[in-house]
């Protein structure tokens, strides 16, 4: 793409004061950096992810609430995490946090590997067992 081709679209990253660094062919036929506001195919998919992402952080706690669930899939959710990051971070296999899901499992565990949870999420333990005392 040509230097002056470089879309220019109002995106999520241009009301953050934010540009995207992008590679274009300048008027010598070599590549340069060229800054982006944004390009719409993109910033439609981005979105579209979000939406994905809030519509699981929500799924999630009417499963906690619900009592299918513990909150660590709530707040492994709300930060963005899948099970591998989430056992890496706490020092687990995976099948042990998953485990963890399970509210009967949850409520029996140590207050040391509620601590390695909640540390993780950066929250208290009575916020990671109660997630309404989470503020969104």
């Amino acid at each position: 793409m040509k230097k002056d081709e470089v879309p220019q679209d109002k995106s999520n990253l241009e009301s953050a004061n934010f540009r995207e660094l992008c590679y274009a062919v300048d008027e010598n036929g070599e590549y340069t950096t060229v800054n982006s506001t944004g390009w719409d195919p993109k910033t439609i998919a981005l979105n579209k992810a979000i939406e994905d992402i809030n519509q699981r952080v929500e799924d999630a706690k009417q499963r906690v609430l619900n009592n299918q669930t513990s909150p660590i899939e709530y707040y492994m959710e709300l930060h963005k995490m899948d099970l591998p990051i989430l056992a890496s971070y706490v020092g687990l296999w995976k099948w042990r946090v998953k485990r963890h899901f399970k509210p009967q499992v949850f409520n029996k565990l140590s207050i040391n590997l509620l601590q390695k949870y909640a540390d993780v999420f950066d929250i208290s333990i009575e916020q990671l067992k109660n997630i309404e005392l989470h503020a969104n």
